[in-house]
């Protein structure tokens, strides 16, 4: 019997994390898988390297959807090469509707027989509900994270399972003392976080809002110290923007060390 083939689709950070987590689950339970896909430094960290980069595909706000919508479809388009010329058994789609929904098109067009599997689907209890139909047309099986979301698919017959959200397995206890003990840190020290985002888009629109105002803290509130920490798939593309910012606050090299 031939191994089971999967093809990852992760479009942005948080579904590169996901899915990369996906990947080490399985390989914890079988070795009788092979694995492609599309992503980020998360996946490649497992060995499934794009064969294009994702950036382009975090967008923020309707403007920039516009903007980027040559290149979104241009990208599903090789997507979908990639995984027909892969012939997997299954292809799971990671979060990113928009994206998503053009590459899962454009696989059942082509390949009717691949399976896709859509992992965390659009927020249709929040908004755009017609989207259940949408993806329900589209797809062979859903993972979705909340039991109110399954009501949503049901009279369209979409599979559904919940998986609960991932990002709670992924809680663990911080070590306030240590953190504050490593850096030369009274207990007490006050502490001003930023967080400027996992997104290009963020790094140019949001973040320097986030870093004015920590600025601003730094010098009305004594004795703060301002600690930025950028997501870890941003953090060269935020010291190249940021280059000041270790002259007045600490940024830390790699997201684990919030913690």
């Amino acid at each position: 019997m031939s191994a089971l083939r999967l093809f990852m689709v992760a479009g942005e950070a948080s579904g590169d994390l996901l899915a990369r987590e996906v990947v080490q689950a399985i390989r914890r339970e079988t070795d009788d898988v092979e694995f492609a896909g599309i992503g980020g430094q998360e996946l490649a960290s497992v060995g499934i390297h794009s064969p294009f980069d994702i950036s382009s595909l975090s967008i923020l706000g309707f403007a920039e959807g516009i903007r980027a919508y040559g290149t979104v479809v241009k990208l599903a388009d090789a997507a979908a090469d990639a995984i027909v010329a892969f012939k997997p058994d299954a292809v799971v789609l990671v979060d990113s509707w928009g994206f998503m929904l053009r590459v899962a098109q454009r696989v059942r067009t082509r390949a009717p027989e691949i399976k896709l599997i859509k992992l965390i689907g659009p927020q249709v209890w929040a908004t755009r509900p017609g989207r259940a139909k949408t993806l329900a047309q589209t797809v062979d099986y859903l993972l979705c994270m909340h039991d109110m979301e399954v009501p949503y698919y049901e009279p369209y017959g979409l599979p559904t399972t919940v998986i609960g959200n991932p990002a709670l397995s992924r809680n663990r206890p911080g070590d306030g003392q240590r953190f504050r003990t490593a850096r030369g840190m009274a207990q007490d020290e006050k502490i001003c976080l930023v967080l400027p985002g996992s997104r290009r888009s963020e790094l140019a629109k949001v973040a320097p809002a986030l870093l004015e105002a920590a600025k601003l803290v730094s010098g009305a509130v004594p004795g703060v110290r301002v600690i930025v920490s950028p997501s870890g798939n941003m953090a060269e593309a935020f010291d190249e923007a940021f280059p000041d910012v270790s002259g007045w606050a600490e940024v830390l090299p790699a997201p684990e060390e919030r913690y």
